[in-house]
């Protein structure tokens, strides 16, 4: 695989992952995607959209759900803990192949 199909597959899976941290903090706050579309100055389809990944956001309408969450965008970026202790576990399997 070239190096600009891996950079996309990865590309990819971040905005996925995007998508996905933004539906948890919003059901987290037990809030639905109409609540948030009005917090947030947008129409209840974008949120849709977003959250499943159809649309990208761009960095305003980020900021604005960020905002209407009432979260720090760097959230919607932190590696997940199962993504940690994979790479984790790799890293010492790999450590001790070696000692």
């Amino acid at each position: 695989m070239s190096d600009y199909a891996e950079d996309t597959v990865e590309i990819e899976a971040q905005i996925k992952r995007i998508a996905v941290r933004l539906r948890e903090e919003r059901e987290k706050i037990r809030i639905s995607q109409i609540d948030l579309s009005f917090l947030a100055g947008l129409s209840q389809n974008q949120v849709f959209c977003i959250e499943t990944g159809r649309r990208i956001p761009n960095l305003y309408t980020l900021f604005k759900i960020c905002s209407a969450l009432n979260i720090n965008p760097a959230v919607l970026f932190e590696t997940p803990d199962e993504e940690r202790r994979q790479a984790r576990d790799t890293i010492i399997n790999l450590v001790s192949k070696y000692i």
